[in-house]
């Protein structure tokens, strides 16, 4: 089934869909509202964010921490990166 998921690229997909979900319990209630992941690219998570402050915020400093929880959530192979922009 692994194989065949694979093959169909679902595993990504589902592997992407797990990570955009837990989004909230990754960078809690108040930033999860002010942002959304959309996709994983090469393992680089991409994420829109409202304004310009919230963007400082989470790229220049909650960054390291977000992504140190991703990896250990979902491994460092998966998610390698994080990406911000204003959208």
């Amino acid at each position: 089934m692994g194989a065949v998921m694979k093959k169909l690229g679902l595993g990504d997909r589902l592997h992407e869909a797990e990570v955009l979900g837990a989004w909230r319990e990754v960078v809690g209630d108040f930033l999860a509202t002010h942002s959304a992941p959309k996709s994983i690219v090469n393992g680089v998570l991409h994420v829109q964010v409202v304004q310009s402050t919230i963007l400082y915020e989470m790229d220049r400093v909650l960054k390291p921490e977000i992504l140190k929880k991703l990896k250990e959530r979902f491994g460092a192979k998966r998610i390698r990166d994080v990406k911000f922009r204003v959208g």
